[in-house]
């Protein structure tokens, strides 16, 4: 299968997967800019939140759950050790949503 394939030691499917969660970081960190630059020019805080959680969403969770994965895949860190990154990123994510939730329903 294609997917199986071996590419720069990794499977396809493995390079993937990092190559989406490195892109979908990147367009979150240019939202969460354009939310900071809306903070800048309207002055409403409820901005702030939601590049903050925006940036929590999407870049620091994918950048922090690949270092986690690279150090698997580099056998510097072993498996059960991975559950510990794991809950950090769903603590992130957490907290990003509730950063967007708080955006929304902010009164001025």
């Amino acid at each position: 299968m294609a997917l199986e394939r071996i590419v720069f030691g990794l499977r396809v499917v493995e390079l993937l997967a990092g190559v989406f969660a490195a892109g979908s970081a990147g367009v979150g960190l240019y939202i969460g800019y354009q939310a900071f630059r809306g903070l800048q020019r309207h002055s409403d805080p409820s901005m702030w939140y939601l590049g903050v959680g925006l940036i929590l969403l999407t870049t620091v969770t994918y950048t922090f759950t690949f270092l986690g994965s690279l150090l698997v895949h580099l056998r510097l860190m072993s498996l059960p050790q991975q559950d510990y990154f794991s809950t950090v990123a769903h603590v992130l994510q957490f907290a990003g949503l509730c950063c967007l939730a708080y955006a929304m329903h902010r009164r001025g």
